[in-house]
């Protein structure tokens, strides 16, 4: 199979370093350019981050030498690339304005950033649980006037470990949902070394999180309609975002009511048989299983369990009946892989297996 080459919009930051190490021999795709703010414009990837690696596995070989180009150089990117991921951290409507250049430059691109993830025809995909909003791309190049340039975003990482459990129960109705979540520092781009101060420390606020936790899982729920997604309009969701100290993962206790209450049996066997497309194509980057339940009390727990399926997979636990809601139980899911990086090439293999993404 001929590779695709990949272009990495924001390579440098904590999601492109992650990105760098996921595409690494990977058997679709291969990066052909990264490209950052002026700042790192002309060094080699690896002068420009060496000191600021943030991961606990090395950098690879194949991109410390790759020269690292300016974001803005639109066409000539484009030139070289069969599509990119965006991982940039700017203004976002500096975010959506570069992101509609290289789709117009008819270079498509998978976007980790949030700035059109509430544009009605860029569709906002969870690859196992929304991918028939991939449609949509037929409508939103109609719109750009492009025969192969398009946008497709991931959700927030917030949302991540509580919106596939809900998935899997849609067919009962799920009127209420309360959640709190417990968020990692590399959420925002951080290890213990820069953020001395989350040391023995929580902090009861993420700019932002709350409103994207509480609608961008109607997106993902919602239907097409004349070319752009309707959100649902229920279930009504509530959430406390909070930044504990652990290096990643993202725990959400969640309380939910449904309109036909499920038994804990039925729970239990929807959770441990759903799957999407992604199962079913075995995708590389695909969990075998995409919700693992734990039996155990006190699981899962953030160190042990963040990992599962290769940081692909969904860990449940703690399902009981509530005395206010239906029922409470808790979730996790891998924050920088699951929930940004690993999330976006899964959803890039998607596109590529439906046809949307090809060689120029």
């Amino acid at each position: 199979m001929k590779k695709l080459k990949v272009g990495l919009l924001g390579g440098t930051g904590f999601v492109g370093q992650r990105l760098v190490t996921l595409l690494e021999n990977h058997p679709y795709f291969e990066i052909a350019v990264i490209a950052a703010s002026e700042n790192s414009v002309g060094k080699t990837y690896f002068d420009a981050v060496n000191k600021r690696w943030k991961l606990d596995v090395p950098m690879p070989g194949s991109v410390k030498n790759i020269v690292i180009k300016n974001i803005n150089e639109v066409d000539a990117i484009s030139s070289e690339v069969d599509f990119v991921f965006c991982a940039v951290n700017m203004p976002a409507n500096e975010i959506r304005a570069i992101e509609e250049s290289y789709a117009k430059a008819e270079t498509p691109v998978v976007s980790n950033n949030s700035a059109h993830r509430s544009t009605p025809d860029v569709p906002m995909v969870i690859p196992e649980i929304n991918s028939d909003h991939f449609k949509l791309i037929e409508a939103q190049k109609r719109r750009l006037g492009t025969k192969r340039g398009f946008i497709a975003v991931k959700p927030n990482c917030s949302i991540q470990s509580y919106v596939p459990a809900i998935s899997a129960l849609l067919e009962y109705k799920p009127t209420k949902i309360l959640v709190c979540t417990y968020q990692a520092i590399s959420g925002s781009g951080k290890i213990f070394s820069d953020w001395p101060e989350i040391l023995d420390n929580v902090i009861p606020y993420i700019g932002g999180e709350e409103e994207k936790s509480e609608q961008e899982p109607l997106k993902i729920w919602g239907h097409i309609e004349n070319d752009k997604v309707v959100n649902a309009q229920q279930p009504i969701i509530s959430t406390q975002c909070i930044r504990v100290p652990v290096a990643d993962g993202h725990l959400a206790a969640v309380f939910v009511s449904f309109e036909n209450k499920p038994s804990k049996e039925t729970i239990l066997e929807k959770w441990a048989t759903y799957k999407g497309k992604p199962q079913d194509l075995k995708l590389p980057n695909a969990p075998e299983k995409f919700l693992t339940y734990f039996e155990e009390n006190d699981r899962p727990q953030t160190r042990l369990d963040r990992d599962i399926e290769k940081g692909m997979g969904i860990s449940l636990g703690r399902l009981r009946e509530d005395k206010i809601f239906d029922y409470k139980f808790v979730c996790l899911s891998h924050n920088t892989l699951r929930g940004a990086a690993g999330g976006a090439v899964l959803s890039a293999e998607l596109l590529m297996n439906e046809g949307y993404l090809t060689s120029k």
